[in-house]
């Protein structure tokens, strides 16, 4: 059941400030995700200190010589 009188613009108004909230942290929420997904990207590569490396394609191994 709802409500007979209901006031479309006073509930506008009523619920701007929650709304307004919830956007600024799902925009918030955004730009970190952006952060960390660009950290991510930043750090990746190659795997330093690694004895053995395998090829992907052909599966053999590689020994590395410690520079």
């Amino acid at each position: 059941m709802s409500s007979p009188n209901t006031n479309l613009e006073k509930q506008k108004k009523r619920h701007a400030g929650p709304l307004g909230g919830i956007a600024g942290v799902l925009m918030f929420a955004g730009v970190l995700l952006l952060i960390l997904i660009g950290w991510l990207v930043y750090q990746g590569g190659e795997p330093e200190g690694a004895d053995v490396q395998v090829d992907g394609r052909t599966g053999a191994e590689t020994v590395v010589e410690p520079e």
